[in-house]
This record gives structure tokens, sequence and C-alpha cells, in this order.
């Protein structure tokens, strides 16, 4: 849906709230809530969708008449689809994930076909005068990297080029701007603002500028811009959270590099202070335990008073919790329902959410906003209500925070 002053900004939700694995289950689940959410949010105008697809439900859209089909439902319901989520490869929900999402990374063939078909889905369907956004992940898993390998580096930055050298073409040939959005998360390869930077200077920019000037006949300095055109970054409130970013100054240094913000995530992880006392830090630890599941990764990075660092790879590596001497908190990668209040020890870094949103209302750096609550059938049963009726509250919420909920109905 458009919202903000002069409909500025696409606010969307992401599908891959709904538990669903392959096409027909994906298209099932958006034909079940799309229109509902539209007839509460924007009864009398477009409703954007962010969708999500693996590289199977990929391959399956693009088969037969099935992208036809898809388009005539979007047009007959009053929806259409400026975003994907091109992070997840394979399979997302109700079964074993954790670190596999980061699989296949960067460095190989299947992620690079899986992303060009994601740009043929959506050069098909984005409608005339609307930007195309398609996130992705942070390169690879870092333990899975060898640090500066030039060969890997090499690499990756190989199959950047191919993808903005795509995306140039889609442009020249219908006049559709799309981007790649690079996701930062914790433990990936590019995890915040400062290795975001990193990539773009000593990698992409000086080592893929040659190889797209040659490819696409221009000259270094055009090859620059069009990197920093269609390769831009996916800025998820969560993540950065659960890194302790200080959003105004990160999105500063992002804006002097010439890196482009292509997506807002909005959403929020999961916080905890750690208290001393042995009472109440096994009430932490029993609240703490129902989030602790077998499908996600849960990273969480811990800080304490004195600002020492501890990284641990899951949230099940926490426990069990013992005492400590030095104050600290927790931010665990388990994203909340943005609307959530805080309940007893645990909080949520929505407040850091809120800052964001204002920052892009106020300086709109990117027109798509995308809700990214994925976790409704893993939150524990006090938490779960009516999933439209919590969408429709996460919308409200984020609206609110852009001071611009007064048009709801």
């Amino acid at each position: 849906m458009r919202t903000g002053p002069d409909n500025a900004f696409h606010l969307t939700y992401c599908s891959n709230i709904h538990p669903g694995n392959g096409w027909p289950e994906v298209f099932g689940n958006l034909q079940k809530y799309a229109p509902a959410l539209k007839s509460i949010l924007s009864p009398e105008a477009p409703f954007g969708l962010g969708l999500r697809l693996s590289s199977k439900e990929s391959e399956a859209l693009l088969q037969g008449e099935e992208i036809d089909r898809f388009q005539a439902f979007l047009k007959e319901n009053g929806l259409y689809v400026f975003t994907l989520n091109g992070f997840p490869f394979g399979a997302f929900h109700r079964q074993r994930v954790k670190a596999g999402v980061f699989a296949p990374d960067w460095r190989t063939e299947d992620r690079v076909r899986y992303t060009l078909r994601l740009i043929e889905i959506l050069r098909s369907i984005l409608p005339e005068g609307i930007e195309g956004s398609i996130s992705t992940s942070p390169l690879t898993y870092k333990p899975w990297m060898i640090a500066n390998d030039p060969e890997t580096w090499d690499s990756i930055v190989r199959h950047f080029v191919r993808i903005a050298s795509a995306l140039n073409r889609v442009r020249m040939e219908t006049g559709k701007v799309i981007h790649l959005d690079i996701e930062p998360e914790p433990d990936g390869l590019i995890e915040n603002s400062a290795e975001t930077i990193d990539f773009f200077q000593k990698y992409l920019l000086p080592m893929g500028a040659p190889r797209y000037a040659a490819a696409n006949r221009c000259t270094t300095g055009r090859a620059e811009r069009d990197l920093l055109q269609y390769i831009r970054l996916c800025y998820d409130a969560a993540h950065m959270a659960v890194e302790y970013e200080e959003m105004e100054s990160a999105l500063d240094r992002l804006q002097d590099a010439g890196i482009q913000i292509g997506k807002v995530q909005a959403s929020a992880a999961l916080r905890a202070t750690v208290p001393d006392d042995p009472e109440q830090l096994q009430l932490l630890s029993d609240r703490l335990r129902p989030f602790s599941e077998s499908i996600y990764l849960h990273q969480v990075i811990e800080r304490t008073s004195k600002g020492v660092v501890q990284r641990y790879a899951d949230l099940s590596d926490l426990f069990p919790i013992g005492p400590s001497a030095d104050p600290r908190e927790w931010r665990i990668h388990f994203h909340l329902p943005l609307f959530l209040p805080d309940a007893g020890p645990l909080h949520s870094t929505r407040k850091e959410t809120a800052q964001l949103l204002r920052l892009l209302a106020k300086r709109k750096f990117t027109s798509h906003i995308e809700i990214e609550t994925y976790t409704w059938e893993l939150l524990p049963p006090g938490l779960k209500r009516n999933l439209v009726e919590s969408i429709a509250e996460e919308y409200r919420w984020v609206l609110d925070q852009m001071n611009d909920s007064t048009h709801l109905r």
C-alpha cells in the first residue's frame, strides 16, 4: 500500500509469514490472506505484497501459464508486488533450517541462477513506474568463509557483476529499475554497516567495476555508478539492533560511501537485561527457553556494561545460564511482533525499529518498507493471536511511528 507524504512509500508484509512449501501452498496463502488484509488496510487503493519464493517455487511460477494466472489474481484483487525476498533458497517452514538458510551462498552458481529467476519474475509482474527490490543473503555464513581468500572474493564479486548486468538489461529493455539488496545478518559474512562498506569499497567496486565495464562496454566510472544503482542494502531493523548499531550514524556512513538502502525490513528482535539475582536469573532462563526452538538460527550478541562483547551462534548455547559480576544485555535474533509490549524480564528492540521508521519518514532514504515477522508459529502460546488481526496491527504500529495512521478505517 502507498503511504506517507505524497504516497512516497510502499508498505507491505513479507509472505514468509505464512507457512507454505511449494508454489501451490504459497499461492493458496496469498489467495486466503492478501484480499482479507487489503479489505482492512487499503479498501480503496491498491495493496502491495512482498513475495517470498524458494528456488523451486521460482521455477514453478515460470512454468507454463502460471505467472499469467498469478498476474490475473493480482489485478482482480487490487494487489501488486514490488519486492521479493530472495534470502532463503529452500524450504523455510516446519523443518530444520538453522545455518542452512545461508546455503547455497554467493560462491555458487545455484544462488546466481535462483536470483536470475527472481529477476525474471519481478520484471514480469512489477507495475510500471515503481522500483522493484529483491533482498538476498549476506554473501555466506561467516564460519564457512576463509578470511580474505582471494579466489572466494573473486567468485562472489563475479557473481554480483552478472546480476548487476542482468538488472541493467532489464532497465534498458523495459525501463524498469530493479535492485538486489544485500541483507546483513548476525554471523553472516556481512553483518553490519561497517562490513557492508568494506565489501563495497574493498571488493565489489574495485574488483567488479572493470568486469562490469568490459561486459557492458562502458567506462569504469559508469560501471561503479551502475553497481551502486543495482546492488544496494536491505536494512533489517532487528538484525541491526542485535548488532547494537546506532542507526542514524550507520545511515550517515552508508550515505557517505554512496551505498543506497533498497529496502527497510520493519522487524524487532528479542532483548533481555540479565539480572544478578539467582531467582530472577532462573525466571529469565524459564522465559527464554520456549524461544530456543529447532527450526531457525537465533544468534545472540551479549554486551556487558564494560563494553565486552560475546557472541553465541544460537540461543541454545546460552543454557545453562550462569551468573556474572558484570551487568550484561542480550540481543537475540528472534523476530517478535512489532506491537508486542515488554513482558517481565523479556523485551524487544521495537524502540530501535521506531527510531528507524521515524528517520525514514524524515530522510526518505528508500521507498520500500516490508514488515517481516516470520515466527508466528513459534511464539509461546500466550503470545499467539489471530493472524490477520496481528498482521493488521503490525501495519498500524508502523504507520503510527511514521505519523501516518489517520487514513485507516
